[in-house]
């Protein structure tokens, strides 16, 4: 299983050798240095560290610094773990787009958008209610309990709340170009998150 970290650059489209149309989102996957590799024996588990996202160091706190000087990598602004997928790599190596093939299953994971307080209609899909002779409950959510039981709200009551801005995976994107010298990874489909986030993308199989 192959895993690096992209920044989402946006959607565009990509027509084929035989016509076809594609739709896809630009990635900009790595390069990811290798800041360390976790192990069974010393952590009581296997993941490796990559680091994206050149800056400056004046960014970092003096331990992220120590951190990545110790792996012998410039200043990055994020570092994230990626479970049972050391594989053959070490600390000092770098994962780039070559990592991965035209053709080949990936999901992508990161923060999806935030869409603020929301109410059931636009958070859950309910249906409304109607319109004409004086009704009052139009987008109301309707009754959501009982007087003598069980006298209060159950939960896990589908209600307006705070919509959106959780971890999302989308799965099933297929990669359908890869340009090596520009670092760019385009996918067919969308991928959760704002325009200019951090993605992690692994292969999906």
């Amino acid at each position: 299983m192959t895993a690096i970290l992209a920044r989402k650059l946006g959607m565009t489209q990509r027509f084929l050798d035989d016509g076809r149309v594609e739709r896809v989102t630009v990635l900009e996957a790595g390069p990811c240095p290798v800041t360390a590799i976790r192990t069974i024996e010393r952590d009581g588990y296997e993941a490796v560290q990559l680091a994206f996202g050149a800056c400056k160091e004046k960014v970092l706190t003096k331990a992220q610094l120590g951190h990545l000087k110790k792996a012998d990598a410039s200043a990055h602004r994020h570092v994230v773990e990626f479970r049972d997928e050391a594989g053959e790599l070490l600390v000092g190596e770098t994962v780039t787009v070559d990592a991965f093939e035209v053709g080949e299953k990936v999901k992508v994971s990161g923060k999806c958008k935030g869409k603020g307080f929301a109410g059931t209609v636009k958070r859950h899909n309910f249906a409304r209610g109607p319109v004409t002779h004086g009704s009052h409950n139009v987008r109301a959510p309707g009754s959501i309990g009982a007087s003598a039981w069980p006298a209060r709200v159950m939960k896990g009551i589908r209600g307006p709340g705070r919509m959106g801005g959780g971890r999302v995976t989308q799965r099933g994107l297929t990669i359908v170009e890869i340009m090596q010298r520009r670092n760019l990874m385009l996918v067919r489909g969308s991928v959760p998150g704002p325009i200019g986030s951090t993605v992690e993308v692994r292969t999906d199989g």
